[in-house]
């Protein structure tokens, strides 16, 4: 099913998921959807592998982490978190030098915690891999020396930039 995409999100400048300067990051885009979702795109490549032509599952557990802690600015842009537990299930190998969507989702959300669940889709609209975490929400000040507000944190604009993205039902 298609969803369409409402706006995109911030990326910062290093981070290993989202960073657009980092040499060995994985570069990740994300995107918030129409249902209230938060979906990423990604291509991982060979430097991110485990086994010849497979996904490391620590780079797979990365990008659930991200998208699914990112999934809280859907319906709180200004909210930072850290990561508290999460639960990765490991169903299919995830190819490298494919696209992936990630999609994550809120399922509980109060005050100080949120909890969401996540999944890596392959092209073919196979899940892969799933995830269920919890968030602990901080002011950034208190998680890094960080100007959420400088060059730091923006949101970078491509060309092939989808105004929609496949979901499977």
């Amino acid at each position: 099913m298609k969803k369409h995409v409402v706006k995109k999100h911030h990326a910062g400048r290093d981070c290993f998921v989202c960073g657009v300067k980092n040499p060995f990051g994985l570069h990740t885009d994300f995107y918030e959807l129409d249902d209230g979702t938060l979906a990423a795109r990604v291509t991982p490549g060979v430097y991110h592998q485990s086994y010849p032509g497979r996904v490391h599952g620590g780079i797979s557990t990365a990008l659930l982490d991200e998208t699914i802690g990112r999934a809280i600015n859907v319906s709180e842009p200004d909210t930072w978190a850290v990561t508290v537990e999460i639960n990765t299930r490991f169903k299919k190998p995830v190819p490298y030098d494919a696209e992936l969507t990630v999609v994550g989702r809120i399922l509980e959300n109060n005050r100080r915690l949120f909890t969401g669940e996540g999944e890596i889709i392959l092209a073919d609209g196979t899940v892969a891999v799933t995830a269920t975490a919890k968030y602990m929400k901080l002011k950034i000040s208190d998680i890094a020396d960080f100007d959420s507000d400088g060059e730091d944190w923006q949101c970078y604009h491509y060309d092939n930039d989808p105004d929609e993205i496949e979901l499977p039902e």
